[in-house]
């Protein structure tokens, strides 16, 4: 009676037997800080809900630290995975493309006139622009591969977590200061599709993480960094906001310096 095993086979299931599995699973240090994020937005959805929209805003702003935490995190521990990187994009657009523009259409943009037909109809719409902006200006960074993508001293088109800053940021100052969003409407349009355009125009903005802080630097800087906690801890609705609008403005600034200037537009690179 013959074996009719091969014996080529046997060695190949041996191999198998022996290569060890993978396991299957995700990280769960850096996604327990997108899951944070992600829980923050929601809040902030809820907070607008209850007419606290001061407190709205700052679980935006919280969210901000979760989601500049996790991508450094991941990093720092080499836990990085694609799945991460996937629930990362999908949370960035919960808490920076879909909260903003519902929390600022329940406080300002749904003030208008039913009678002003127009106005009525542009307050939603704008809403709506700006989350289909935030959308797009995360599928374009995605999709951006090779060369594009391992540029790190600019963004292209204003990022998303910024965008959402000018937002929350205007109803942040505005309740803070006793404003209220009917008064601020038409304000609060401009505020809103300038947010939205910038993140889907061609625009450089500066990203900083070129910026090196291993090494020495002078003493004053540390000064300047105190500076600036003293001026956040005093007022940080208006601080922040005002940080917001800078950096808004300074993409397009920057792009008329450098023209004027005549530097070539592919000495500036993307994220």
């Amino acid at each position: 009676m013959t074996n009719t095993t091969d014996p080529v086979d046997n060695d190949d299931n041996m191999a198998d037997m022996q290569r060890p599995r993978r396991r299957r699973g995700i990280y769960l240090l850096p996604n327990l800080f997108t899951t944070a994020s992600l829980f923050s937005g929601f809040y902030s959805i809820v907070s607008a809900m209850n007419g606290e929209y001061e407190r709205s805003a700052i679980a935006i702003f919280i969210a901000m630290i979760f989601d500049g935490l996790d991508g450094r995190v991941a990093r720092m521990t080499n836990t990085q995975s694609d799945f991460g990187k996937e629930y990362d994009s999908l949370s960035d657009m919960m808490v920076f493309g879909v909260c903003p523009a519902v929390v600022m259409y329940m406080w300002a943009l749904n003030s208008f006139d039913p009678k002003l037909w127009v106005w009525a109809e542009i307050g939603w719409l704008t809403a709506f622009f700006y989350c289909a902006a935030a959308a797009l200006r995360l599928a374009r960074f995605n999709t951006m591969a090779g060369t594009e993508k391992e540029e790190k001293r600019y963004f292209l088109g204003l990022p998303s977590p910024s965008a959402a800053a000018m937002v929350m940021g205007m109803i942040w100052c505005a309740t803070h200061n006793g404003l209220t969003g009917e008064s601020l409407n038409y304000v609060a349009i401009v505020v809103t599709f300038a947010a939205g355009f910038f993140m889907v125009s061609n625009v450089r903005f500066r990203s900083f993480k070129d910026l090196s802080l291993e090494g020495r630097v002078p003493f004053r800087y540390l000064l300047f960094l105190l500076g600036i906690f003293a001026l956040i801890a005093a007022s940080p609705a208006n601080v922040l906001f005002g940080a917001a609008m800078i950096f808004a403005v300074s993409g397009p600034v920057g792009a008329v310096m450098r023209r004027v200037k005549g530097v070539p537009v592919n000495t500036v690179s993307d994220d």
